[in-house]
């Protein structure tokens, strides 16, 4: 037999990993064997994700998956070791640390580097680029430093796609941060100049400063007469723009754009385009036969994609070109949909509309700051493109049906009203239609799957490829499951047959009160991790018993076992509940000596509450008794219940304010405390428009008007955040509630497990108005049950951590080692970062009793 072809790959990010898994599936006959060098010490990382790093600072959650190919005696992959050079006559490749490695071909996925303009002061230690996981541990580095000084300011030089995730970054630190653009507007790439204009308005509503049609004249130290080379890292430099003003900051991030990396092609004469990047030809080849160029470095007849969807179809053709295939780059899918700090941000196709004689159908709305465009051929029957700001939710549609012929008119497709893209649904997208662009999977090839017996989301993923890259399309294959006479299970596990509000009615008409009854009578096993803790949320919000009483302890997760949050390294947060923020001096005293006396770290949430971290289970009941007795109650962090109701200051302290939001939000906070239900809840009140406690984020937003309340129901943060929708407005205080009573209860009942209000709102047949109807009009005749069981809940109301103290056997549950309670946990151990506490290690099982 033959020996295997060598093929050497330079680079590790996403798209050479593509490549590698790419010609691994289909070389079936064991033809090439695989080298990989990666210059970076990680193997290939969801570069796209990189902003996510900022969240968890976790490298391994931006692994891609098999990136180390372990198991796999084809590849060999080489980490933190870059290609010095080429030699082409004798087709080898030398190495950095001298070696020289041998190839029957060789695939440059080098990608590109961060482009820094020749500003001068540019080398300065305060300046960084974001691009790498090292570039933002140095950037977090030097923005923790900045925090702590007198210039906690820092500065973003480009405003595309990366220099917003880097602000993004900034504001994440604490800083105050402007984004500097030399265009006229933000992303101007991919956004016409209306709708990067409502994104710089929505970006600077945020807290983020803008200046866009400015360039950078210099970057020196703040300081005068200071050298420009002995700057220290944790000084404040002065950033001049060349309308005269600057601005002072001790961080700034180079974010201008990205330049191909193919130096090692121009060393040996490989032809490059005029612009960078290795020339090839459709198939991906260079100018020497036996050299390939895939992802951004490949400048395909001449040009360079900086998308990872085109990249991956690159990676794709050299696979199949080396297994004999005449496979060949078609048509790039530039399209992009993006969410920048909580804004939705999508184009696709044609979207700024070069197409001679195209059309464009508007709908700017300043007011909901939603930007709609669509560009049409000239008979106004052909989508070529379109551009979402604000609301990209007809995206998923919208995409797959550009060069095809629209169902219907235009403008309803983005009319906010109307719904129409959503309403079309994937069903009226041709079977050519493109539903995953990262990974070139055609509704065509989704329904083949199901044919093939893809049953369900997760069968398409794994089959096709769909959905696992950015994620955008995975609604659609959802949708196309159902389109396709697929009928999606909603047994809540292997053990019950029943869904959630199955199971909801079943325990309110039974009565049955514990999980072994449930199980006998109406399922199968023993239970598992999914129903057990949904049962005992079921149970949680159908009467007021202590959570941890009797058979329902066992039934929770680590959180709720020990009403407490747990941290990475075994130790537990405290937060007591702070109605709408409104906390008197005694209880800030009491928490400050609580923290200092048990040596916990604190930090002030993003609900307006306090966080003590670093606790040990067997020291929660003595931080609980001491927060009790200081009049403070169990905050319910650790539930999927009622978190916090966030308010600014309203009418008593700000001028704008016209109703009282923190009152409200007390009053809203005190009668759903402990509300058990199917994931967390948030509220917001804010006293105006201005919208300070940034209500429409929340899953019930309450804005003052000047005659009352607008009620907004269903925003969401999370992974996919979502304004909240106007549900009645002008309410007087007692509708207001009895309308968030019954919405609750709706919710409650209905919801499948773990589900968000937004999605379940989304899912919700008649959706807002099968919704208004319900809660404003009683169409379902059941809105004195849910006012009524709302009464109960908060008559019912105790404290949960009161319940642990007064009950010797629920208190004899908090020690670390159950068999040795006298005993500390040894193993959760701190260390300190910048002067912070930070615990060292991952999480421990929670104690477990003994037989």
């Amino acid at each position: 037999m033959q020996s295997a072809k060598h093929v050497v790959v330079v680079g590790h990010g996403m798209v050479g990993h593509r490549f590698v898994e790419a010609l691994r599936s289909r070389d079936t006959e064991g033809a090439w064997r695989i080298t990989v060098l990666s210059e970076e010490a990680d193997a290939a990382y969801d570069r796209v994700g990189l902003t996510g790093y900022t969240e968890h600072w976790d490298r391994s959650k931006l692994a891609l998956p098999g990136n180390d190919y372990a198991g796999d005696n084809g590849v060999v992959l080489h980490l933190g070791l870059a290609a010095r050079d080429i030699d082409r006559a004798a087709k080898t490749v030398t190495l950095a640390d001298g070696r020289s490695l041998d190839y029957d071909a060789l695939v440059l996925a080098t990608g590109s580097y961060a482009f820094v303009p020749p500003v001068p002061g540019r080398d300065l230690p305060q300046c960084h680029v974001y691009r790498t996981l090292d570039d933002l541990d140095a950037i977090r580095d030097g923005a923790l430093a900045a925090a702590k000084t007198k210039t906690p300011v820092g500065v973003v030089i480009g405003g595309g796609l990366l220099g917003l995730e880097a602000a993004n970054a900034l504001r994440g630190f604490g800083l105050d941060t402007h984004v500097l653009e030399m265009s006229p507007h933000l992303m101007a790439a991919q956004l016409d100049e209306a709708g990067g204009a409502v994104l710089t308005r929505m970006i600077r509503g945020l807290g983020i400063e803008v200046h866009t049609g400015v360039s950078t004249e210099s970057i020196q130290p703040a300081q005068k007469n200071q050298p420009l080379r002995k700057s220290q890292s944790n000084d404040a430099v002065r950033v001049t723009l060349n309308d005269g003003t600057s601005i002072e900051a001790g961080v700034v991030i180079f974010a201008a754009g990205v330049r191909p990396r193919d130096e090692l092609a121009r060393d040996v004469g490989l032809e490059l385009a005029q612009r960078g990047g290795v020339m090839t030809d459709r198939s991906c080849v260079t100018s020497d036969p036996d050299i390939y160029a895939v992802g951004e470095v490949a400048a395909i007849e001449g040009r360079c994609y900086g998308l990872v969807g085109p990249g991956y179809t690159s990676a794709e053709v050299v696979a199949d070109r080396l297994l004999g295939g005449a496979a060949e780059f078609g048509e790039a899918d530039m399209s992009t949909k993006l969410k920048l700090l909580g804004v939705d941000v999508a184009s696709f196709g044609d979207a700024k509309g070069h197409t001679p004689n195209s059309l464009d159908v508007v709908v700017n709305d300043p007011v909901k700051q939603t930007y709609a465009k669509l560009v049409l051929s000239d008979d106004a029957k052909t989508l070529l493109g379109g551009i979402l700001v604000g609301d990209a939710s007809a995206y998923g549609v919208l995409r797959p049906m550009v060069a095809s012929e629209l169902p219907g008119d235009p403008l309803s497709l983005i009319a906010p009203a109307g719904d129409g893209a959503s309403a079309l649904g994937v069903g009226a997208l041709p079977d050519i239609a493109q539903i995953c662009s990262c990974n070139n999977v055609t509704k065509g090839d989704l329904k083949e799957a199901i044919c093939g017996g893809c049953t369900d989301v997760p069968g398409l993923k794994k089959c096709t490829l769909a959905g696992t890259s950015c994620g955008s399309c995975v609604p659609l294959l959802k949708q196309l499951l159902e389109a396709e006479g697929v009928e999606q299970s909603t047994s809540l596990c292997e053990h019950f047959s029943q869904s959630r509000a199955e199971m909801f009615e079943i325990i309110s008409a039974t009565e049955i009160r514990t999980f072994s009854g449930l199980i006998e009578k109406f399922g199968t096993g023993k239970g598992c991790d999914i129903c057990k803790p949904t049962v005992a949320s079921i149970l949680a919000s159908t009467s007021s018993d202590h959570v941890l009483g009797g058979e329902q302890a066992s039934l929770q997760d680590s959180n709720d076992h020990f009403l407490a949050n747990i941290q990475k390294n075994g130790s537990y947060s405290v937060v007591p509940r702070v109605p709408g923020g409104d906390i008197t001096p005694e209880q800030l005293i009491l928490i400050g000596e609580i923290a200092r006396d048990f040596d916990l770290y604190t930090k002030i949430t993003g609900g307006q509450r306090i966080d003590m971290f670093g606790a040990r289970v067997d020291q929660l009941p003595e931080i609980w008794r001491r927060l009790v007795e200081g009049g403070m109650e169990s905050g319910q962090a650790y539930g999927k219940s009622l978190r916090t109701v966030k308010s600014c200051v309203g009418s008593d302290w700000c001028r704008y304010g016209q109703q009282d939001s923190v009152q409200m939000a007390i009053n809203l906070e005190l009668r759903y405390r402990g509300l058990r239900a199917p994931h967390k809840i948030k509220m917001g009140v804010s006293g105006c428009a201005r919208e300070c406690a940034e209500a429409r984020g929340k899953d019930v937003g309450v804005i003052a008007t000047e005659t009352g309340w607008n009620l907004y129901v269903s925003g969401n943060g999370g992974m996919t955040p979502k304004h909240a929708q106007l549900l009645a407005g002008d309410l007087d205080d007692e509708t207001l509630i009895r309308y968030i009573d019954r919405y609750l209860m709706f919710y409650i009942r209905t919801a499948d497990r773990l589900q968000r209000t937004a999605p379940w709102l989304d899912a919700l047949e008649g959706g807002l108005d099968h919704l208004r109807d319900v809660v404003c009009n009683d169409s379902l005749g059941l809105a004195a049950e849910f006012e009524a069981a709302v009464a109960r809940h908060v008559d019912g109301y105790a404290c949960e951590w009161k319940g642990v103290l007064d009950d010797p056997e629920k208190l004899s549950r908090f020690v670390s080692f159950v068999n040795a309670p006298e005993i500390a946990d040894p193993t959760i151990e701190f260390t300190e970062s910048f002067g912070r506490k930070v615990p060292i290690g991952m999480p421990k099982m929670p104690a477990q009793e003994t037989s």
